[in-house]
């Protein structure tokens, strides 16, 4: 398992942008798949967006399709989650989260989580 570290969470306004990171370390993050979930208070967490080994296939929830770009720099073991036109309805702890099974990313069920950076958008 890697381990994982987010950070850039913050408190912005409505219509503002964040790029979140996740820094890896015990591991290849090149062999891994990648993803964000977040989880609001009082809510489940719920899947934001994902992506391959080399970057190119990417997957978004509809919720911030066309607002966020997730992507990686295997050679820095971070992978950068870009928050644009942010809404109040996005403000919840975001996790960064690995597996070597892209099933497992998308399902939230990846062996490898870090500890959350919090996104607060006031309006």
């Amino acid at each position: 398992q890697v381990q994982l570290v987010e950070s850039g969470g913050g408190l912005v306004q409505a219509g503002g942008s964040l790029r979140l990171s996740c820094v890896a370390s015990g591991g290849t993050l090149s062999t891994y798949y990648m993803g964000w979930f977040r989880q609001a208070p009082g809510k489940e967490r719920e899947f934001v967006a994902a992506l391959g080994w080399s970057g190119v296939s990417t997957y978004y929830a509809d919720s911030v399709k066309g607002r966020c770009t997730v992507s990686r720099d295997n050679a820095k073991n971070t992978v950068y989650l870009q928050m644009n036109s942010l809404k109040p309805e996005d403000t919840a702890i975001y996790y960064c989260t690995a597996d070597k099974l892209i099933s497992r990313v998308r399902a939230g069920t990846s062996g490898s989580w870090g500890q959350g950076t919090q996104v607060t958008v006031s309006s």
